[in-house]
């Protein structure tokens, strides 16, 4: 049997197929998981797979550029996953064509989100509720994906923003020809446990009947946002589900180190896990050398030291990287990069002291200043 997961259109193998098992890879994040933040976490955590911030379809429809700005990335991260999320099929399909032009490995269906804004109007966790609009939306992806490979360009997208497209050929033009290529490109689905409890038994199936090459399970239900712990129990039943169909599943919630994601992929039969709020100040969450932010008895303080120095160079990396890459465009701010400079210096001596003036910093010079007066 030919298998989404293992082997694409046109038989060539996608590139789930190619990933180590268990896949540990870094979760999509909204208002964090950025250009500069994932640069960072590829170059000093190596994760096997990052997705984008999710990105509405229907605002990139519509020409809104911070849309596309959320789309930005390197070569360094792939395989890089494009995030999207919204209600209306006919600009899935659309969208799905411009993912493809601008040379991303995947397209991933945010079917999870818990923000009121987003689920409130039929997005995100919301379509949990509406399964058949869940199920077209895949469908419509994935006609997008094989218009493509047929041939299909942006002047087939008739309700994409010329502006977007403009700017989208720019982009597919610096592409290496490999990722210019018209290649599978495998669609899949990162979603919750359930609305407001959990739902596995009912939900799981009816994605699993559009063969995803791939769902990521975030083990709490909408109601409970981030709160309470991850239901992992939940997690492995859906993969039993998965585990009698061609559909990789991912576990998400709670995974605090690289042992931590093993085990709990070994345990609850999963075929990778995604760590999200671990990463944060952390990309060596994603090593094995990782000391799980200092809570290995056996790690010493010397070692410890060095990774607390290790941790503020990289903070500097990362604000000067995050100046260059998004400060030439408009309406460019320094405030969202503070957030990341707090997480790298937490357990650091001093640490409050330190980050009341990394959250006044307005550039890299500045942050320079702080950390290294």
């Amino acid at each position: 049997m030919t298998t989404q997961n293992t082997m694409a259109v046109g038989g060539e193998p996608a590139f789930w197929a190619r990933l180590p098992r268990p896949i540990v890879g870094l979760a999509p994040m909204d208002g964090v998981g950025d250009h500069p933040f994932r640069h960072i976490q590829k170059k000093y955590g190596d994760p096997d797979l990052v997705y984008t911030e999710f990105t509405n379809v229907e605002a990139l429809c519509h020409g809104d550029m911070q849309s596309l700005l959320n789309l930005l990335y390197d070569e360094s991260q792939r395989p890089i996953i494009a995030q999207i999320y919204g209600r209306t099929p006919a600009l899935f399909r659309q969208i799905a064509i411009l993912l493809c032009e601008l040379g991303f490995d995947g397209i991933d269906l945010n079917m999870g989100c818990p923000s009121k804004s987003v689920a409130n109007g039929g997005c995100g966790a919301g379509l949990i509720r509406t399964p058949d609009l869940a199920q077209t939306l895949i469908r419509e992806t994935r006609a997008g994906v094989e218009a493509w490979r047929n041939g299909a360009t942006l002047a087939d997208c008739r309700d994409l923003s010329p502006r977007i497209a403009v700017h989208a050929l720019a982009w597919r033009e610096r592409l290496p020809a490999a990722y210019q290529a018209r290649r599978p490109i495998p669609v899949s689905v990162k979603t919750r446990i359930g609305y407001e409890s959990p739902a596995v038994e009912a939900w799981i199936p009816r994605l699993l009947e559009m063969a995803p090459a791939a769902i990521t399970l975030h083990g709490r239900t909408l109601r409970q946002a981030y709160r309470g712990q991850a239901d992992w129990e939940a997690i492995g039943r859906a993969a039993e589900l998965a585990h009698t169909t061609d559909t990789l599943l991912l576990g998400n919630g709670d995974v605090a180190s690289l042992a931590d994601a093993r085990w709990r992929a070994d345990t609850y039969g999963v075929d990778g896990v995604l760590i999200g709020r671990a990463s944060w100040g952390n990309p060596f969450v994603f090593r094995d050398d990782d000391d799980g932010e200092n809570t290995n008895p056996a790690a010493t303080e010397e070692t410890a030291e060095l990774r607390r120095a290790q941790r503020a160079q990289i903070a500097l990396e990362h604000a000067q990287f995050y100046e260059q890459t998004l400060g030439r465009f408009p309406r460019y701010y320094f405030l969202p990069m503070r957030k990341h400079l707090g997480w790298y210096i937490k357990d650091v001596f001093h640490a409050r002291q330190l980050r009341a003036r990394l959250m006044q910093s307005e550039s890299a010079e500045e942050v320079a200043a702080l950390l290294f007066p």
